[in-house]
């Protein structure tokens, strides 16, 4: 017996069959949509190398069964750039060397890109730590991905007043 469900992700509307009730948002973006830039790490959300948005909220797609989420807007990396245009946060990453391997990296900036949309990052090098300590590099390229995070807070918040003027 299938369940279907219907999820709006990186702004396209999916309607999905489930064939197994248990299988996580991780896996069917991976397997099923073929969106391989969320990366499976633990696979017990220990390391953040899952995170994505779900309805503008960071969480692990690894803890998340895909059938709680009917009706759901999932942002994947695969979502968050405007054709050649990157995001603010990956220009960042990029600019300030906020990777080595890069295994983490998608979690990292999804998890960047949620807590500047959650107006937590402010200017403080070390609140930023902390409420990015969900996501782990193993190669250690902590200080860039500070450095990153408060950029894009900066270059996000100029773009808003700019908007808003």
């Amino acid at each position: 017996m299938s369940l279907s469900i219907s999820l709006t992700i990186n702004g396209r509307s999916h309607a999905l069959a489930l064939d197994d009730p248990r299988v996580t948002l991780l896996d069917l973006l991976r397997e099923r949509l073929d969106l391989a830039g969320t990366k499976k790490g633990c696979d017990r959300g220990q390391c953040g190398a899952c995170t994505v948005l779900v309805d503008g909220r960071r969480l692990n797609a690894c803890l998340i069964l895909a059938a709680s989420l009917d009706g759901a807007e999932v942002t994947t990396i695969e979502g968050v750039a405007d054709g050649e245009t990157l995001h603010p946060v990956q220009a960042a990453f990029i600019a300030h060397d906020g990777f080595q391997c890069g295994y983490c990296t998608p979690g990292q900036i999804m998890s960047a890109i949620g807590l500047i949309a959650e107006g937590h990052a402010g200017d403080d090098p070390e609140r930023i730590r902390e409420l990015m300590s969900g996501n782990i590099c193993r190669c250690g390229a902590y200080q860039g991905i500070t450095e990153a995070v408060l950029d894009a807070q900066r270059t996000i918040t100029a773009a808003n007043r700019r908007d808003a003027a």
